[in-house]
């Protein structure tokens, strides 16, 4: 059912929190430091009329998680930690605004990237999109898990399995679970209806997916210290086609 209430405000929402999204992933460059960015997303999330949602998890104290190269989510924006030239650094951030919460991702090249890590972010790209096209009623959550893992492994990588995308709403992380890999029939996952609203996530590396947690005891990182990437939208499922809440404004 489609709750015209919720979805106005997460479109306004969504649309707030990716304009913040794009203005701290602008702003990542070599030689910054990654509370630098974070102080910048605390201040634009409240400009917005919101709040920054990350720090509504309890024991969470900052706007954002930013991971660098071998970081794949969770990451503490430390003022101790430096990008360097060629870095892959992503940046997640969320907004509660009136009432409801979005969620988004992105992870770009800090100055100087090679071929292969311009390769590497452009098939998380193209996984997400070919994922969020699939969000359409008739089909099941397992179709977006199927194509994620699909699209990742055809460009030769691998996906996270330990952690997933989810819905979204009145809390952060809502049901369904959104695996990046389809774990059993499709038949048997969730179906999707008009008015879902859901926080599709491409999270991947370059080598195995075996992953570990740090000391800090949120950062979680490839083992094998290969790269990673994630990317992330919330939607909103129409009654035909997947609409882009978190879209970037032309």
């Amino acid at each position: 059912m489609i709750d015209p209430v919720k979805i106005s405000s997460m479109r306004l929402g969504g649309k707030k929190l990716a304009a913040v999204r794009d203005q701290v992933t602008a702003a990542v460059k070599p030689g910054v430091n990654l509370k630098r960015l974070d102080d910048l997303a605390d201040k634009l999330l409240h400009e917005t009329g919101g709040e920054p949602a990350f720090k509504k998890v309890p024991g969470y104290d900052w706007a954002t998680c930013i991971n660098l190269n071998a970081g794949i989510v969770h990451g503490i924006p430390h003022a101790h930690t430096i990008i360097q030239d060629g870095d892959i650094v992503s940046i997640d951030v969320g907004l509660w605004y009136q009432g409801y919460y979005t969620d988004t991702s992105t992870t770009v090249i800090a100055g100087n990237g090679s071929k292969q890590q311009q390769q590497f972010l452009a098939a998380g790209r193209a996984a997400l999109k070919t994922a969020i096209n699939l969000a359409r009623p008739h089909n099941r959550i397992g179709h977006i898990s199927r194509a994620i893992q699909t699209s990742v492994e055809a460009a030769g990588y691998n996906c996270l399995r330990n952690y997933t995308g989810h819905g979204v709403g009145k809390e952060l992380h809502e049901f369904p679970s959104i695996p990046c890999v389809l774990n059993g029939p499709i038949e048997s996952t969730p179906p999707l209806e008009p008015g879902m609203t859901l926080a599709i996530e491409v999270m991947y590396m370059a080598g195995s997916p075996e992953v570990i947690k740090l000391k800090d005891g949120w950062t979680i990182a490839i083992k094998d210290n290969s790269i990673s990437g994630l990317f992330e939208e919330t939607i909103l499922i129409g009654k035909k086609t997947p609409h882009i809440l978190t879209a970037s404004l032309p």
